[in-house]
């Protein structure tokens, strides 16, 4: 099929999938913390700050376990097919949060946003795809616009909710659920069928599960290597994301629209920047992973001990090294790795930047009792750590192509 086809339908999934998780965020917590009392904020008459908590989480873990799935899954079942049902799985999520709103049932809005997120986890498979049907400078071209369209997904979804929820708290996930099934079509129609591959019948998916997650791959010594150093950055990464909102609002007081604002102009930086990081280089992609995340680790520091225009600067310009970082750390292990399964490989670095989401989210909140600039502080000499290690790592032959024992 023509790359550009390939390339564009991926990047439109990816857009549609990262849309419908990002515009439940600005949407949930005011039915909890500002409304009257409702069948969701007095479920069982547990507080509503517990209640929002768990619901807010349970999609993070979603994807954690589908990131871990379903990229390995890909390579057993085929990307195509894992794409059309995962894809049409995550819209029927969205309609049952609708619906699950609508009649005020808590337990249905944990369980689609759960659901929703498990079938969320394909952003593996799309990665899987290009990395396995693209070589060279394209596949890093590619990586790298698909990371783009990631980033635009989650400046697009609030944006969608600010404009569609004041006419109904539902509609949101009425519009994201239509846009993924118009994405299903056209992945169907433009996405060029796959060879016969093996299919849960002859092994069950029980067993799939079982012996094909994405954790499999850290009984080889170089990808357990590559998991610590990841899951490094991704923490710093995570600390960032989860509290710099916090930190605008005790340091600079901003409201909800200043935060969205900032947000806005960082995730537009980092779109806009995925537009070239995929270039290709002479140096060795370690060396540039290791400077590019201790430019990261930079920005984190400036929130943490800086003064509030300080602090903006780096969350802003916060998103032109993390978008090289990604496509630098994607392609290159995309290329080393490729005999584990391209799904697999994907799919380890998914679930281990959803795993540290997880990790800081609880971290994050203890230390936040105390000061939030300590979250900040503990994510930057994370992200540094990381950076020191990749560096280190760089001094050594990338000779690690061999086959999997």
């Amino acid at each position: 099929m023509k790359h550009g086809v390939l390339i564009g339908s991926a990047c439109l999934l990816a857009l549609l999938s990262t849309v419908g998780a990002s515009v439940a965020y600005p949407l949930l917590p005011p039915l909890f913390s500002d409304a009257a009392p409702n069948g969701l904020n007095t479920f069982l008459g547990l507080p509503p700050k517990l209640l929002i908590g768990v619901a807010l989480m349970v999609n993070p873990i979603g994807l954690l376990l589908g990131s871990a799935i379903l990229g390995p899954a890909s390579d057993v079942i085929g990307r195509r097919r894992l794409l059309l049902i995962t894809t049409l799985g995550a819209a029927l999520g969205h309609l049952l949060t609708a619906y699950a709103l609508l009649i005020q049932s808590y337990p249905l809005l944990v369980g689609a946003r759960l659901a929703t997120g498990l079938m969320e986890g394909n952003n593996a498979v799309l990665r899987a795809l290009l990395a396995q049907r693209l070589e060279g400078p394209l596949r890093n071209h590619a990586l790298s616009w698909l990371n783009g369209a990631f980033n635009l997904g989650w400046l697009a979804g609030p944006l969608l909710s600010g404009l569609s929820a004041h006419h109904s708290v539902t509609l949101p996930f009425y519009v994201a659920a239509s846009g993924l099934l118009l994405g299903a079509v056209l992945a169907a129609l433009s996405l060029a069928p796959e060879p016969p591959k093996q299919t849960p019948g002859a092994e069950s998916w029980a067993s799939l599960v079982r012996q094909r997650h994405a954790f499999t791959l850290l009984r080889h010594a170089p990808l357990r290597r590559l998991f610590v150093v990841y899951l490094s950055y991704g923490c710093g990464v995570a600390a960032f994301y989860s509290f710099f909102p916090m930190w605008l609002v005790e340091v600079g007081r901003y409201d909800a629209a200043g935060i969205a604002f900032i947000n806005m102009a960082m995730c537009g930086l980092m779109a806009f920047s995925a537009l070239f990081a995929g270039r290709a280089s002479r140096h060795d992609p370690r060396r540039r992973v290791a400077v590019q995340a201790s430019a990261v680790a930079l920005a984190i520091l400036c929130l943490a001990l800086g003064n509030l225009e300080v602090g903006i600067a780096a969350i802003v310009l916060f998103g032109l090294p993390h978008a090289f970082y990604n496509a630098t750390i994607q392609a290159w292990s995309a290329d080393q790795f490729a005999h584990h399964g391209q799904g697999s490989v994907m799919g380890l670095l998914s679930t281990t930047f959803c795993l540290a989401n997880i990790v800081m989210s609880f971290s994050g909140a203890l230390l936040a009792l105390v000061d939030t600039r300590l979250v900040l502080l503990a994510g930057g000499l994370l992200a540094a750590g990381s950076a020191v290690a990749m560096g280190r790592w760089s001094r050594h032959p990338a000779a690690f192509k061999e086959n999997p024992a």
